[in-house]
């Protein structure tokens, strides 16, 4: 089992359309690169979509992210990676985290470790990833829509959007939410929601999959990026 890093950090990027090429370009050849950042225990770069069905057609070509796991409270720094996308960007956002609670693999790992730190003051953020079973696909993306729809009205709901490793298959969310509790009033009190956990064993949707709550430390950048609800504070 991995130990709980003291800092995870969440990087989006939103480049305009005449970059997309340059990006997908990016997207190939920088995960080595991030994962190689002195102090990165674990480094994903991702596609993102917009979290309102989670099929092929949910992807959002102008947007990318970064999810990094850190051995010291003072990484962060990404680099000639990250100045890389800088330059490509139009607007970007950085999240600091610390990670709170944490169950399942993301590819075989536990890059979260298994924290146990409960609910905390302030700001949570969420994040969900899974590996679907391609015999399955077509099942989950038929329940997800009731779900999305009850997550978009929730409250305390700040932001949202859809991460993914690949455009099919590969995928997840992000929500950040102004407190544990409204999290949880979500997670485990809304009826969609709830039939949706309690289909899942019999579904046997996933192959892999991961939920993990982390505490937010900072929020720097341009939050419309993160799809920030308007008005949200």
């Amino acid at each position: 089992m991995n130990p709980v890093p003291p800092l995870v950090t969440l990087h989006v990027w939103r480049v305009p359309r005449r970059a997309v090429g340059g990006a997908l370009v990016r997207m190939a050849t920088d995960p080595r690169r991030l994962r190689r950042l002195p102090g990165v225990t674990f480094g994903k770069l991702l596609g993102t979509g917009t979290g309102t069905s989670f099929g092929p057609g949910d992807a959002d070509l102008t947007r990318f992210a970064a999810v990094l796991a850190w051995d010291n409270d003072g990484g962060g720094d990404l680099g000639s990676v990250g100045a890389g996308w800088d330059r490509l960007a139009a607007g970007r956002a950085r999240v600091d985290l610390t990670p709170i609670a944490s169950r399942g693999r993301w590819s075989r790992r536990t890059p979260f470790g298994e924290p146990r730190g409960g609910r905390t003051e302030g700001m949570v953020l969420a994040l969900t990833r899974a590996r679907l079973r391609p015999s399955r696909a077509l099942t989950f993306w038929n329940a997800v829509p009731p779900v999305a729809r009850e997550l978009a009205a929730a409250p305390g709901l700040l932001a949202r959007f859809g991460i993914g490793e690949a455009p099919v298959g590969w995928q997840g969310t992000v929500t950040v939410w102004s407190s544990s509790a409204e999290l949880t009033a979500f997670a485990y009190r809304q009826p969609e929601h709830r039939a949706v956990i309690a289909r899942t064993p019999s579904a046997q949707w996933y192959a892999e999959d991961l939920f993990a709550r982390f505490a937010v430390r900072d929020i720097s950048g341009d939050t419309t990026v993160l799809g920030w609800r308007e008005g949200a504070r």
